[in-house]
């Protein structure tokens, strides 16, 4: 994604007794700028996109950061809810407003409000999680997915009995298709290396096209695509849909022998204990660590709006484990693997796409 681009990327309700928690503190005004200062008198706020707080996806992974930075640094945090469109705008009004020093947005929907209340607060400091917003006190948390998701795709095509894998998205969007796009790249170099001819479903790197649901929360929509993508053939499938992707595993579990690669965070401890069956391996987002080192920087005066952009080289990006699955990826596979990592660390092999974050 062009560093020069505002863009707009995605049910879940928190109880009151979690809410009561996420919300206790931030009573008092961070010092001076609320940029700095001593962490009895910093307090955070982070704001969901649509998909609510526990979305099995960056939501739930930014949330963690955050819970996570309170517990290092000593700070309070508080998440708002978003669970609808209206709700996204208001949100981060109030989070600006509430005399906390940061502010954490999640998702392309929030990228216009970020941009409005970081120009009407510039003393608060502002992250965005999957996108870039232009201004001094906002820092992008942005995540080159292609290099993980080129080792997805290089797995896929090799553990597929069917030669035919397939991946799909919640919409056209650079932080959905860059997974894509590295997923198919990765299907491409294993079929360069082996000689096969393995097929990629549901995405058409040269046209930037593919197929899509249209949202990240309706499930039944991820499962019904997903049996269209299975009557074709594909026995391995990458939804970069959010919660939408549920639907996909839930698809798998009824046709043995196919599995799914999920995407963000760790699919076989987000997600239900029933699909750990199905599960190969996640494209991972360290959404988390980022977000608690971005705070813990802040509380000590460290701020700055230059993106973070998470890579393999520096854990921002990774492949999960391949859990219950794991006697499925030959060994050799495995080795492939990790030389290819190992190349696009080094630089020898590079992967891009148009939606490579800069």
């Amino acid at each position: 994604m062009s560093s020069n681009r505002i863009r707009r990327t995605a049910l879940a309700v928190v109880t009151a007794a979690a809410v009561a928690v996420i919300a206790a503190g931030c009573a008092s005004a961070p010092e001076s700028s609320g940029t700095s200062g001593a962490a009895g008198g910093y307090c955070a706020r982070m704001v969901t996109n649509s998909g609510g707080l526990n979305d099995r996806s960056f939501n739930e992974s930014s949330w963690a950061g955050m819970q996570q930075a309170a517990k290092a640094d000593g700070i309070k945090v508080r998440a708002l809810v978003s669970t609808g469109e209206t709700d996204l705008a208001p949100n981060v009004k109030q989070a600006a407003e509430s005399g906390c020093g940061f502010v954490l947005t999640v998702g392309y929907e929030l990228a216009d409000a970020t941009a409005a209340q970081a120009k009407a607060n510039p003393d608060v400091h502002f992250a965005i999680v999957d996108e870039v917003v232009e201004a001094g006190n906002v820092k992008p948390i942005i995540f080159d997915t292609a290099q993980a998701s080129y080792l997805a795709g290089y797995l896929a095509a090799g553990v597929s009995k069917t030669g035919v894998v397939a991946t799909y998205g919640g919409g056209n969007q650079p932080p959905v298709t860059l997974f894509m796009d590295g997923f198919v790249d990765g299907v491409a170099k294993y079929n360069e290396v082996h000689g096969t001819a393995v097929k990629a479903l549901g995405w058409d790197v040269a046209k930037q096209d593919g197929s899509f649901t249209g949202d990240f929360e309706d499930i039944s929509k991820g499962q019904t695509l997903t049996e269209s993508l299975i009557d074709q053939g594909a026995d391995v499938i990458l939804p970069v849909a959010g919660q939408v992707g549920e639907g996909t595993a839930a698809a798998a579990l009824e046709h043995p022998g196919v599995s799914v690669v999920w995407v963000d965070n760790d699919g076989y401890e987000s997600l239900p204990a029933k699909y750990h069956p199905v599960l190969l391996t996640s494209v991972l987002k360290n959404t988390t660590d980022a977000v608690a080192g971005i705070i813990g920087s802040d509380v000590t005066g460290k701020f700055d709006s230059a993106p973070f952009i998470g890579t393999l080289e520096n854990g921002g990006v990774a492949l999960a484990p391949f859990h219950d699955l794991a006697s499925s990826v030959p060994a050799a596979l495995s080795t492939e693997i990790d030389g290819l990592k190992a190349d696009i660390i080094s630089g020898k092999l590079v992967v891009s796409s148009p939606s490579t974050p800069k």
